[in-house]
């Protein structure tokens, strides 16, 4: 069910329901994945992986591995040019192309229990994996910091012996390295007030401890890429991925080539969830390829999906706070240590200035650190960084709604951020629908529904996310017949295809199945940022639209041709040219087909910066039932909140809520990597990995409230990371009304639940 909240205006195509234009080849098995490219004298890699957590790499023997028929050729870190070339700027982490070169192959250390060593390809993939096994590697193992307590302890073992801390103070101050030698590879810090001062003026102060886990983002797909790398020189790469840009570049530079002499030829993506913006493959399909002269495909199994990539950050976080006994919050202090996996560059940042952003308060101090641990290299997973703390700042308002005797919504609507407010780091906040969404939340079925039964409980949360959005671009060509052929480089994972063709149908007033949209390859599109931050039916809807209004204009000149008129004289309205002088009208199929008899071609191309997506806000209402004897949890109503700004597809928006929802709710309640005490990792299958299935899902309902973005021509905001943000902390004030116990940290397993119940009984 969709609730709007008074929208600015109606939209002809924006806001319904068409059929996806890819959907056919979907349900049909038609759309090609990474899988399934199969080239001519095509060979197929695997990659030998660490069994130590940390270890310092003597020397790397494959001889033996070489002399094994079928096998063609080995790959080490030294044949990426780039290893050799510079050191690690451990303060620019992301996007670092020799950070990323050392974690696809590593060189002289190993940092985790999977970390690549050696990638082998032998004309079939189980020649390679049994000349996998013959690679001999002299490692001379040293201590494990597999949590980031261990890593921040004062003797621990340093994992990169020149990494120091940086500090980041405020929004825009650079900061500077504080020459200290750590595990601790960065420090932000937002400051507003004096927290101090707004403790001593609160009434009520509590201060609480919480901890998440280490979790997967459960994409089905693996990882897979083929390379060709050709005699001129150009390197081609078929890939599974979330940005071909960003793909390109990190290939391009950890390869040693230009940028321009590589293609990256997106596949369709069997998920990703922010772990697919970053390349894994891609670089050691292509050295592979150099020295076969032959493409070669490097594939995933589960395991490698597992052990070989990119999970969320595990994190701790100490969150305090104090409220008037009105109900006026005036102070708020957050301390956070996210561990960034082997390599800096955990999603930190996103927590410090999130966590307090669904309230105003006077005086907020957030601390957040950076810790490198021998764990795989952390990677986003939808809305990073931020359902961690909504868990630790969500759980305390429900604790300070009870110590006051307050109404949990009543309580977060009193203190609801709303427009000139400001965020942990200063900036005001823009207009959302804080206030609406919260009110629509208190007002809802589901809260005005009693909950009846023992051992059940109804908890609620909230997430506020904030978006800056990047850069796309989008290419329109015009048919004879009036239909249109879109051109993007953005990557399709919900749907962005059609919603971004509906913007172009909204502009140029025509239906959307006039159109048929592409993603194409880095030589075929401008440059566009990764499909991520819920910014693609935002950002590359702001390139389409900019290429339909040109090419509105450009049809306007055609039709002054035909009526022997300036152009000023011809309107446009409804997808309909009117001359003003004589009242003839022509249609955009008309002008089409006039097209070669007045100027040629009708094409049009724009690449647009983000205005920005701006602020983004998710709420949940779920409600649980604990078995008192086995400490399971189990899922009886869930109601997911958005506001969407404009709903461009509204099942898309849905699909969205709904999906980011039951994420959320396995990252609360089953998900976990389980790691022996040497760093290996124990459930590396979906077998034993838990995530939910249908089976333990009710079904989610979805209201989706619209505050316009003035930021956009039709008003979106982007929805699908915040999603995700509030089940965790819903979940765990559930479980406490259901059971009178607060287990704060995750996940909400039986046996952790069930402890915490014993615990509270004295048994």
């Amino acid at each position: 069910m969709t609730t709007t909240a008074q929208p600015e205006q109606q939209y002809r195509v924006i806001g319904t329901r068409p059929v996806r234009h890819d959907g056919v080849d979907k349900v049909t098995g038609a759309a090609r994945y990474g899988a399934d490219i199969n080239l001519p004298g095509m060979l197929h890699a695997r990659i030998l992986r660490s069994p130590h957590s940390h270890a310092r790499i003597r020397s790397i023997d494959t001889s033996k591995a070489e002399a094994v028929p079928g096998v063609v050729a080995v790959a080490t870190a030294a044949d990426f040019p780039i290893i050799e070339n510079r050191m690690i700027d451990f303060a620019e982490v992301q996007g670092n192309a020799r950070m990323i070169a050392e974690n696809l192959l590593a060189k002289d250390k190993v940092l985790y229990v999977g970390h690549a060593v050696a990638a082998i390809c032998a004309t079939s993939p189980h020649i390679a994996m049994e000349a996998m096994k013959l690679v001999e590697v002299d490692y001379e193992v040293l201590p494990t910091m597999l949590t980031w307590r261990e890593a921040m302890a004062d003797d621990a073992t340093l994992l990169h012996d020149d990494m120091t801390t940086y500090f980041r103070m405020e929004r825009f101050a650079r900061g500077d390295d504080t020459g200290v030698k750590s595990n601790v590879a960065g420090h932000i810090q937002h400051k507003v007030g004096d927290v101090d001062q707004g403790f001593a003026e609160a009434d009520i102060v509590i201060e609480r401890e919480f901890e998440t886990q280490t979790v997967h983002q459960g994409y089905i797909e693996p990882h897979v890429s083929t390379a060709m790398w050709s005699a001129d020189g150009r390197v081609t790469v078929w890939t599974s991925t979330q940005g071909i840009f960003n793909v390109r570049a990190q290939t391009a530079a950890i390869i040693g080539v230009p940028e321009g002499q590589v293609k990256i030829v997106p596949m369709e993506i069997g998920g990703g969830f922010g772990a697919k913006g970053i390349t894994y493959t891609d670089p050691v399909a292509a050295v592979l390829s150099k020295k076969t002269g032959k493409p070669v495909k490097v594939a995933m199994d589960r395991t490698d999906v597992f052990i070989g990539s990119g999970p969320a950050s595990a994190t701790f976080m100490r969150c305090k706070m104090g409220v008037k006994n009105d109900g006026t919050m005036v102070a708020g202090q957050l301390y956070m240590v996210y561990e960034a996996g082997a390599y800096p560059g955990s999603p930190v940042g996103g927590g410090a200035l999130t966590g307090f952003g669904p309230y105003k308060m006077d005086h907020m101090l957030v601390d957040g650190y950076d810790v490198v641990c021998n764990k795989q290299k952390v990677q986003a997973y939808r809305a990073p960084g931020q359902p961690q703390v909504a868990f630790a700042v969500e759980a305390v308002v429900d604790e300070l709604a009870e110590i006051l005797g307050r109404d949990p919504m009543e309580l977060r609507i009193q203190n609801a951020v709303q427009e000139g407010d400001r965020m942990p780091n200063g900036v005001p906040h823009r207009v959302f629908g804080c206030r609406e969404l919260e009110e629509a939340m208190i007002n809802s079925d589901h809260n005005r529904t009693p909950l009846e039964g023992p051992n059940r409980g109804r908890g609620i949360a909230v997430g506020f996310r904030w978006q800056a959005g990047q850069a796309s671009s989008a290419t329109i060509n015009v048919n004879s017949n009036g239909t249109l052929n879109l051109i993007t480089g953005s990557v399709d994972i919900g749907g962005t295809r059609t919603a971004v063709a509906m913007q172009v149908a909204e502009t140029l007033g025509i239906d959307v199945d006039q159109i048929a949209p592409t993603v194409v390859d880095t030589d075929t599109v401008g440059w566009t940022a990764s499909t991520g931050g819920s910014r693609i039916a935002f950002d590359t809807g702001l390139a389409a639209i900019a290429a339909a209004e040109d090419l509105r204009d450009q049809m306007a000149r055609c039709c002054a041709l035909v009526w022997e008129v300036e152009p000023d004289q011809v309107e446009f309205a409804d997808g309909v040219f009117t001359c003003t002088a004589n009242e003839e009208r022509m249609t955009i199929a008309d002008a089409a087909s006039r097209m070669m008899r007045t100027g040629g071609p009708l094409t049009a191309s724009a690449s647009a910066t983000s205005t920005g997506v701006g602020p983004i806000f998710a709420g949940n209402i779920i409600d649980v039932e604990v078995d008192p004897e086995t400490g399971k949890v189990d899922v009886l109503r869930c109601t997911a909140f958005i506001d969407s700004g404009t709903s461009v597809h509204p099942s898309y928006v849905e699909g969205q809520m709904q999906g980011g929802t039951m994420q959320g709710i396995g990252w609360a309640l089953s998900e976990d990597y389980t790691y022996a005490d040497d760093g290996r990792m124990l459930n590396s299958t979906f077998l034993d990995y838990r995530m939910p299935t249908a089976l333990d899902m009710p079904m989610i309902d979805t209201v989706v409230i619209e505050v316009p973005n003035p930021r956009h021509p039709y008003g979106l905001r982007g929805v699908g990371e915040a999603p995700i943000i509030p089940p965790l902390a819903a979940l765990h004030n559930a479980v406490y009304h259901a059971t009178g116990v607060r287990v704060n940290k995750l996940p909400l397993s039986p046996t952790s639940v069930l402890e915490a119940i014993q615990e509270a009984n004295g048994a």
